[in-house]
């Protein structure tokens, strides 16, 4: 190879590098819905890691949801995601105010039943898990389906499954990218 094609190669491979380089600086802060950056990253954060304190009224709130008053057992988690965050909210209604819930929501077709969980393994990227809950998918005879996607605003989807919680409850999860 000649001199001239030796430094064309390593000119080109040096300023691929300063490019790159200054692309990965420009990623080093998140900022947050409301304008606020997130916490710096320690070097050893790993992507997606979940938020420190999520509520289910600020949760429900991304979800553009209102949680029933009569709810109990609410959990919350946020999740932080490369591109998207991950929302999940799981509570326990009287089975008697699921539907009212559901019709609210304005799902984009009636939910589903599935009687059989889903045969494999389940890995979804923001677990229910997470809040100490088994996942709707592992579980059988649980209605579900999409309520949007693309939603309005930062939400870009959102999906509901309904199981039966106990005698006359029934615990509603829902999971949402934003």
């Amino acid at each position: 190879m000649r001199t001239s094609q030796v430094k064309w190669r390593r000119a080109v491979s040096g300023g691929c590098a300063a490019v790159l380089a200054g692309l990965v600086a420009g990623c080093g802060g998140a900022t947050a819905h409301d304008g606020a950056k997130d916490a710096p990253r320690s070097p050893g954060r790993q992507v997606p890691y979940w938020l420190d304190g999520a509520t289910p009224s600020a949760v429900a709130q991304q979800l553009h949801v209102t949680v029933p008053a009569t709810a109990t057992e609410a959990k919350a988690a946020h999740q932080k995601g490369f591109q998207d965050d991950g929302l999940l909210l799981a509570f326990v209604l009287p089975s008697s105010e699921v539907d009212g819930f559901v019709a609210r929501l304005a799902p984009e077709r009636p939910l589903r039943t599935r009687q059989d969980p889903v045969a494999g393994a389940v890995k979804p990227t923001t677990p229910f898990a997470h809040l100490g809950l088994p996942e709707p998918e592992t579980l059988p005879g649980v209605r579900e389906g999409q309520v949007c996607a693309p939603c309005e605003g930062e939400l870009n989807s959102l999906g509901v499954a309904v199981v039966r919680a106990g005698e006359g409850t029934s615990r509603v999860y829902l999971r949402g990218t934003d």
